[in-house]
C-alpha cells in the first residue's frame, strides 16, 4: 500500500480534489479535520491548549473557538509552533491507527494543508500539490468563510510559499478553474495504481 500526501495552501481546492479521489475508491485521511476533532474532544490536548492560551479559547459548550485561537497564533510564530507540537504528533497517531483499516487499499491519501510545515512529508511515498493563484485562493476563502481578505492573506503568509513546495512535490495539480480536475485526477489515479510513478 502506497501512502500519498496531498497538500496545498488555503483555498487551493484540496477538499474538492480529495472528493474526486474518494469517488475513485481511494481512502482519504483528512488531517485538518482530525486535528479539529482532537482539539474539541481530546481532554489532554484541551488541557494543554488552555494552559498555554487560557480558557477563553474554548466556548461555553467546550468547543475550540477557532477564530480566537487564530488571532493568537497567526501573529505569533512561537505560539503557532507550540500548537503544532501538541497537535501534529496526535494526528499522526490517529493516522497510523486509520492505516490499519485500509491495508488492502492500493494507496491512501493523507490530506493536510501544512504537510511540509509539519515535518512529516518524508513519511509519504509521493506528494501531490494542489496549486491556485493567490487571488483565486483569497476569493474562495472569503466566499467560503465570510472572512476578510486581510485575514486570508495573513494566513497565507504563515504557510510555506508555493514556489518552495513545487520543488518538494512529485506531482502538481493546477486548480484555477480553467481546466477540469476530474480528468487530471483520473489519469493520476491510474498512474499511482500502476507503479506509483507520478512524475
Amino acid at each position: 500500500m502506497k501512502k500519498i500526501g496531498i497538500t496545498g495552501g488555503i483555498g487551493s481546492g484540496k477538499t474538492t480534489a480529495c472528493e474526486i479521489f474518494k469517488l475513485l475508491g481511494v481512502p482519504v485521511f483528512h488531517a485538518d479535520t482530525e486535528a479539529r476533532n482532537l482539539q474539541n474532544n481530546d481532554l489532554t490536548i484541551k488541557k494543554r491548549l488552555i494552559e498555554l492560551f487560557g480558557g477563553e479559547i474554548y466556548t461555553d459548550d467546550g468547543m475550540l473557538d477557532r477564530k480566537q485561537l487564530a488571532k493568537i497564533i497567526f501573529n505569533n510564530h512561537e505560539a503557532l509552533l507550540a500548537v503544532n507540537t501538541i497537535i501534529h504528533p496526535a494526528v499522526r497517531q490517529c493516522f497510523m491507527k486509520w492505516l490499519e483499516k485500509h491495508q488492502n487499499s492500493a494507496y491512501v491519501l493523507y490530506e493536510a494543508a501544512i504537510l511540509f510545515e509539519s515535518g512529516y512529508a518524508s513519511d509519504f511515498d509521493k506528494i501531490i500539490l494542489i496549486l491556485a493563484d493567490e487571488a483565486v485562493r483569497i476569493r474562495r476563502v472569503v466566499h467560503r468563510d465570510g472572512t476578510s481578505e486581510d485575514l486570508v492573506k495573513q494566513r497565507i503568509s504563515n504557510q510555506i510559499p508555493d514556489f518552495e513546495k513545487i520543488d518538494k512535490a512529485d506531482h502538481i495539480l493546477e486548480n484555477n478553474g480553467f481546466k477540469l480536475l476530474l480528468p487530471e485526477i483520473i489519469k493520476l489515479d491510474q498512474l499511482i495504481r500502476e507503479d506509483g510513478k507520478i512524475r
